[in-house]
């Protein structure tokens, strides 16, 4: 095994989280002193490209306007770029020891496979649910058939002595009202949906919720899932610092990423994708990117020094993943087709997401601790499992108080602490 997935794994062994920026940058020459900025932080790190919207769109005449104009982007344009740029922008950084990473969020990414292949990258991420749904209109049919194009080029220079890898987004999608046995059970189903079609390194995702048992029954279950169905292959989990609205205070947006910290810990999770003080303010600087990787880095050593493990509690969220796994698979053999029949049936059902391929049926609700419950389940397979007692579903004023439930929690928790409580932006 070369590339991403080796290096995770080789840090993983080595007692190491690897801990990753979301980065992109439109000029090259900053894109590349974000990554060498990355490369120098003291943690053991790999690189972000993140690509900018226009081109996760496929609006590629546009970011080419926004270049020629000199007009800022808000990430790296890789496909309106001479494949000698991006390059350069890599050459002397990234290597064996510092691999980099192309994030996006494209339903037809056909285009940016191309770029980045052509600029020597081969790891990159994404999923033809968990970049249809939350991003797109596209019809999931039509990025499932892009998806399987993608992954087979993308799979396609293991020939040349490359380990090309592919991480599900899976694990993210619309995360923060979305009950975690079904996040748990698309990054799974959209691994397998990456081995079908050739790839031999994955990472499967999970975003950080309100609930850190919650959370660490979640990573067990995804963990337990892989280790069934993804035997024959390399995968590691990443966990995604928390995705929604962000604390306010420098003190309360620390406290959420070490608390995300711990969790990769404890769960044994390989890798951590944070994110910064500023978060709820501004696209943060390299420099508060550098103090991030840092802070997080050191707060997972401390919590291993602390031989910290999770005592996983079982409120049948496996079962209910597992339920769901396997209801998608009895659809057809060919995964990509089973998961867009499993969206036409309500089988898989995100909770608030509206694309048209989404049955809509099924609601959530957040309780006092942080839990994610399932109010209904609609058409899913799991509703005789998760309905006894059934909640009642959110109204408008609910609905947003649960979408700042975490901003809230750790901005009074960060209010709260005694001084001296260890509570600090930068190390």
């Amino acid at each position: 095994m070369t590339g991403f997935g080796r290096f995770v794994a080789q840090a993983r062994a080595a007692g190491e989280l690897v801990v990753q920026p979301r980065m992109g940058m439109s000029d090259p020459l900053v894109m590349r002193d974000g990554l060498a900025a990355t490369r120098r932080a003291a943690a053991t790190t790999v690189g972000t490209i993140t690509l900018d919207s226009y081109t996760r769109t496929g609006e590629i005449a546009a970011a080419r306007r926004a270049i020629d104009e000199g007009v800022g982007l808000n990430g790296y344009p890789i496909v309106s770029y001479e494949a000698g740029v991006t390059r350069a922008v890599l050459s002397g950084i990234a290597d064996a020891g510092f691999p980099v990473q192309v994030r996006h969020g494209s339903a037809r990414p056909e285009a940016i496979f191309a770029a980045l292949l052509a600029a020597g990258l081969d790891a990159t991420e994404g999923g033809p649910v968990s970049y249809c749904l939350p991003y797109s209109r596209a019809p999931l049919r039509e990025a499932v058939a892009s998806w399987e194009r993608c992954c087979e080029l993308l799979a396609s220079v293991r020939g040349t002595g490359l380990e090309p890898h592919l991480e599900t987004f899976g694990g993210c999608m619309m995360g923060q009202l979305c009950p975690p046995s079904l996040l748990v059970a698309i990054s799974v189903l959209e691994g397998l949906f990456f081995r079908q079609h050739g790839l031999r390194s994955i990472s499967l995702s999970y975003a950080q919720q309100a609930n850190i048992h919650q959370d660490e029954e979640a990573v067990a279950a995804l963990s337990r899932l892989a280790a069934e169905l993804l035997a024959d292959i390399d995968w590691h989990v990443v966990v995604y610092a928390y995705m929604g609205v962000y604390p306010q205070s420098p003190g309360g947006a620390q406290l959420l990423l070490d608390e995300a910290a711990r969790l990769s810990v404890r769960t044994g999770a390989a890798r951590l994708i944070v994110k910064t003080t500023a978060e709820a303010h501004r696209i943060p600087t390299v420099a508060e990117n550098v103090r991030a990787l840092e802070s997080a880095a050191g707060v997972a050593a401390e919590e291993r020094r602390a031989g910290a493990h999770a005592s996983v509690p079982d409120t049948g969220l496996y079962a209910e993943a597992r339920a769901l796994v396997d209801a998608v698979l009895e659809l057809g053999e060919d995964v990509g087709r089973a998961l867009v029949r499993a969206f036409a049936k309500g089988y898989l059902d995100v909770p608030y997401c509206l694309h048209p391929d989404n049955a809509g049926r099924s609601r959530s609700r957040l309780d006092a601790g942080g839990r994610l419950h399932w109010a209904t389940a609609g058409s899913m397979p799991i509703a005789s499992m998760v309905e006894k007692g059934r909640s009642p579903i959110l109204g408008s004023s609910e609905l947003l108080g649960a979408l700042s439930y975490v901003q809230r929690t750790f901005d009074r928790r960060a209010y709260e602490a005694p001084a001296g409580a260890g509570i600090s932006v930068s190390r």
